[in-house]
């Protein structure tokens, strides 16, 4: 499937095209106009490994309730942009699609820094924002519940990054860090942290990570003599921080985010640079229905984390839209809790949830994600954690859990 930055999805089976001329013979043939969704996922930079997959597993799940006669009698229309993983694009993607396209809901947004640049276009414009960013700021932002959140926020991540560090007997950890919304939240986490378990953090350095060379930050670090270094940034910055690491000659331990270190990295660095790298990262629901179900529809074994994510954004907001029996941002946001924990009969299947809405019964959806509780800023509650070391250009699975 082509995927166009103005492309709008009638149905899984069809093309994307550009603004559909038979969508009103469509609408009209279903009762109404359709529902607008629209995705902002990172189809370029940092973050562009992710973002096709990401978008089209919200595709899949709109695909299915189109093809079963889309949600109130109306078909769903997705219209996607590329964030290009940058806040200045992503504004101007998100005005186009608040403004020109009238979604009702945006999924998908990735880097902290976007989200960040987004939010106040949604919560002005009464848009729902589905994210999986992670820095803790997000949600501290006066969104009035107009955000919800199903990657883990950064107190969460680096606590269990803490206790998988002292699991592993770090003493004396160093920080090297882009310049992100979480750089510093990170690193006040980790020193609270470490304590427990006998370490401490010796410093940070943060970043442009834009740069192409960081031997000055290097030598900063190593001059502290530390056992760990967290890499704490990009794909980009952290495949040049790990080449000059190892031509400096360090020895130590190395742990990054799961999406810094990944098989794009790993194929482009000789095996012996990133052999005992460590990264973790929130863990999807691995033995559920509804992740075998998302590994069919992308072709592949592994589904990362965010593409689980959107699977269940897009099921969220199609879900909420259901019980209010309304396709708008205010019907999404008072009903998103409601669908999605309490004592209703678990789901892990969109079309299930429809079938049992229509019947008027209360459901509890879990998707491929996981559970989807939220507190009352629209922080997810609780998720797994995967543990995997880089091993001969491969990852290798600790634990989970």
């Amino acid at each position: 499937m082509t995927i166009t930055r103005r492309g709008a999805l009638l149905g899984a089976a069809l093309p994307v095209l550009g603004l559909p001329l038979m969508a009103p013979a469509i609408a009209r043939a279903q009762g109404g106009e359709p529902i607008r969704l629209g995705t902002l996922t990172p189809l370029t930079g940092p973050g562009g490994p992710y973002g096709p997959s990401m978008r089209r597993a919200i595709e899949g799940v709109v695909g299915a309730v189109n093809d079963q006669g889309g949600v109130l009698g109306r078909r769903i229309q997705l219209y996607g942009e590329d964030s290009q993983t940058n806040p200045d694009a992503a504004v101007r993607a998100a005005r186009k699609l608040i403004d020109v396209d009238k979604v009702v809901a945006i999924m998908g947004t990735w880097a902290s820094a976007v989200t960040t640049a987004v939010a106040p276009l949604a919560w002005e414009s009464k848009t729902m924002l589905f994210t999986v960013s992670g820095a803790d700021s997000i949600t501290r932002l006066p969104h009035n519940g107009y955000i919800i959140r199903t990657q883990p926020n950064s107190t969460l991540q680096i606590t269990k990054l803490a206790e998988f560090l002292g699991e592993r007997g770090a003493k004396k950890i160093f920080i090297l860090a882009a310049q992100t919304p979480f750089a510093e939240p990170n690193r006040i986490t980790l020193e609270a942290e470490m304590p427990k378990y006998g370490g401490s953090v010796a410093g940070q350095v943060i970043y442009d990570r834009d740069k192409t060379t960081f031997r000055s930050e290097v030598d900063q670090a190593l001059r502290t003599r530390p056992d760990f270094i967290f890499l704490n940034g990009y794909t980009p910055d952290v495949t040049i921080l790990l080449r000059e690491l190892f031509r400096a000659g360090f020895t130590g331990g190395k742990v990054a985010a799961a999406y810094a270190v990944n098989a794009k990295l790993l194929e482009s660095l000789p095996a012996e640079v990133t052999n005992g790298t460590l990264t973790w990262a929130p863990s999807p629901a691995v033995a559920s229905p509804a992740f075998k179900r998302l590994q069919a529809l992308l072709g592949t074994q592994d589904p990362d984390p965010y593409s689980c994510q959107t699977n269940d954004h897009a099921a969220l907001a199609i879900l909420a839209i259901a019980k209010a029996g309304a396709a708008t941002a205010e019907a999404i946001r008072a009903n998103v809790r409601r669908i999605s924990q309490g004592t209703g009969e678990k789901v892990d299947d969109v079309l299930v949830g429809l079938k049992l809405l229509r019947e008027g019964k209360d459901i509890n959806y879990e998707g491929a994600s996981g559970a989807c509780d939220f507190d009352e800023i629209g922080d997810i509650l609780t998720c797994p954690f995967r543990y995997e070391i880089a091993e001969n250009a491969k990852q290798r699975t600790l634990r989970i859990g």
